[in-house]
């Protein structure tokens, strides 16, 4: 009897960073999880050590196309979230965001699953407030190379909503912050990792626009647990909800902080901005200390060095 009452997860993009690390939170509390992952950016390696629970299933499917399980709860992370990665097929990256929150909708109205949409600080684009509060509707541009990322994530939130309303489906939106830690993809060309790699090899760091322009670097393990308080929050508890930390840095501190934790040779080289790179970003978190209880534990340097220590395994493996 005691199996029939575990909580039926599905998590889609559960083979990548964040997915694989929410998988093995769930299972820990008792969950039977299904990981659904088309592997564009998810690594099997991820979540190998899952493979051997009984209460794991993997299913390699692209969530652009319907599917079908029955479930109690479903988080949809299903897209890539690097730039690198998102510029590389930007219509796939809208289809994913939008045919995917479709898709997972449809199945959540189906089975009458509570359903969890990964968002993003994207959506408030290079913003003209500071820092950045969920009423914010943001500074988008709708044309621009980051903008199948940044539209696609805001046309989900708005399915969301519109089911919703609509329909009356239990939804949690999340809307996340940098986060970093160990398993995200060395090549992905985030700050975090792109730094770290550059400093254990002893490469010049590459350093876009003055360095000034700042950014906000949540822990792994702290986002988490915001989405796991939210998703069990009560019912009138939608979200949008801002999960990060608001410790602020500029790119210069990060590299030197992270060429300290390496003990690198490497220097610091300036290059151009990137289009429609943001100046700034911080959330307030007013929120989620006020709905959830929650805010960040993990210092910077603190998670660094947990990060540094699992990139350096990779490179020491070879990649």
């Amino acid at each position: 009897m005691k199996d029939i009452l575990k909580k039926r997860v599905l998590v889609t993009g559960g083979a990548g960073f964040l997915g694989s690390f929410l998988c093995e939170r769930l299972l820990a509390e008792g969950c039977d999880v299904i990981c659904m992952d088309n592997f564009f950016t998810g690594r099997k390696a991820n979540i190998a050590h899952l493979m051997s629970s009984p209460y794991f299933e993997l299913m390699r499917h692209d969530v652009t196309f319907p599917f079908y399980v029955e479930v109690d709860e479903i988080y949809n992370l299903a897209c890539p979230a690097s730039p690198v990665h998102y510029q590389f097929d930007p219509v796939q990256t809208t289809k994913t965001s939008v045919h995917g929150a479709i898709n997972v909708l449809g199945l959540a109205k189906r089975v009458k699953a509570k359903v969890f949409q990964a968002s993003t600080s994207e959506v408030y684009g290079d913003p003209n407030i500071h820092p950045q509060p969920e009423s914010y509707w943001g500074h988008v541009n709708p044309i621009g190379i980051r903008s199948c990322y940044d539209e696609g994530k805001r046309c989900a939130e708005t399915l969301f909503f519109d089911y919703w309303r609509q329909h009356a489906l239990r939804i949690k939106v999340v809307r996340i912050f940098n986060t970093y830690g160990p398993r995200m993809h060395p090549q992905d060309g985030r700050v975090v990792s792109n730094f770290i790699m550059q400093a254990l090899r002893n490469e010049d760091i590459s350093i876009y626009g003055d360095g000034l322009q700042t950014r906000s670097f949540c822990y792994v393990s702290d986002l988490i647990e915001g989405w796991i308080r939210l998703m069990n929050s009560p019912d009138d508890v939608t979200g949008p909800i801002n999960i990060g930390n608001p410790g602020e840095f500029t790119m210069i501190e990060l590299a030197e902080n992270i060429i300290e934790l390496t003990g690198s040779s490497s220097k610091l080289i300036f290059e151009p901005l990137p289009a429609d790179d943001p100046k700034q970003r911080k959330p307030d978190i007013t929120l989620a200390k006020e709905k959830l209880g929650w805010e960040p534990q993990v210092q910077l340097r603190e998670g660094l060095a947990k990060t540094i220590e699992y990139f350096d395994g990779l490179l020491k493996q070879g990649e």
